[in-house]
């Protein structure tokens, strides 16, 4: 039977997010640059987000190598008054927008008694009050009467986050936005849900001390998987949870790490390659010191 004359049309069409606009906060870069990949690859219209306009314009530089056309605004995501200006700049350019990536953040590697005030306010202020602000404004100039979905990206931070202190009790707070959002604004069709990256290979983590990289080096023989994802492993599920196919998802956060909250000190994986990697475009950024791997 063949299901296209009897009617049937698949959540996984290729045309799946067409007309649809999309905001990527930290668009110009690592998970935010393939996503927004994914989604024009979709049919969707990215609108990239960040501070530097270079590297926004160079994602979307790419994307019109392939036809694809994508939107860019500039915002401080700290800035509360700065997000309501740039949302209301998206809409006045685009007209709509059917879909918010919380995607944006930063964060450095330190002990708890080191981190100081003005670490600990610019990561919170980064990954957190950037994430509500987002929210708040696109649910209020737009979504709230029109609907749409959002997703969040956050962390593994059920049983702590040591070394990172800072972005896990931020991630933690985005993920009760994210379970508080879901259920103040179905009534409004808006879905709201996140994704928890585990060990992803990028560019960012180059930037990270010679020990903290050895740690990572050594992580990936904890992770059942035996290996670090991908960027690309990380967007397919944002798209996702951005798509139809998870219509009846919300208040969601899909861990994508390889298995690793499942490892047990008392059952050993054996090496293998089981699980080749996803990475559709061959762009993944793969940092020197873990070439190789």
């Amino acid at each position: 039977m063949n299901t296209a004359d009897a009617g049937y049309r698949s959540a996984f069409r290729p045309d799946l997010l067409a007309g649809q606009v999309i905001v990527v906060t930290g668009g110009g870069s690592g998970i935010g640059r393939c996503t927004a990949h994914e989604l024009a690859a979709l049919g969707a219209t990215p609108v990239l987000v960040g501070r530097t306009l270079a590297k926004l314009e160079g994602v979307r530089a790419e994307l019109a190598e392939r036809g694809c056309r994508a939107g860019v605004q500039v915002i401080d995501i700290r800035d509360g008054a700065a997000v309501r200006d740039g949302v209301a700049a998206i809409l006045a350019e685009h007209g709509r927008i059917d879909g918010l990536v919380n995607n944006a953040g930063g964060q450095f590697p330190s002990p708890l008694e080191s981190i100081s005030d003005k670490g600990w306010d610019a990561v919170v202020r980064n990954n957190l009050n950037g994430s509500f602000s987002m929210m708040r404004e696109v649910f209020t100039q737009w979504m709230r009467a029109h609907g749409g979905a959002i997703v969040g990206v956050v962390a593994p931070v059920d049983f702590g986050f040591p070394n990172m202190g800072h972005t896990g009790a931020a991630r933690a707070g985005v993920i009760n936005l994210t379970q508080t959002a879901a259920l103040e604004w179905v009534q409004h069709g808006v879905r709201v849900n996140a994704v928890a990256p585990g060990s992803i290979i990028g560019s960012g983590l180059g930037t990270y001390s010679a020990e903290f990289q050895e740690r990572l080096k050594t992580r990936r023989t904890h992770i059942p998987y035996h290996r670090l994802g991908t960027e690309a492993e990380v967007s397919a599920c944002i798209c996702f949870l951005l798509s139809p196919a998870s219509t009846y998802v919300t208040g969601l956060v899909l861990q994508v790490d390889g298995g690793l909250r499942l490892a047990k000190h008392n059952w050993t994986v054996p090496e293998h390659q089981a699980i080749p990697p996803y990475d559709p475009f061959g762009q993944s950024a793969r940092p020197e010191f873990l070439k190789g791997q």
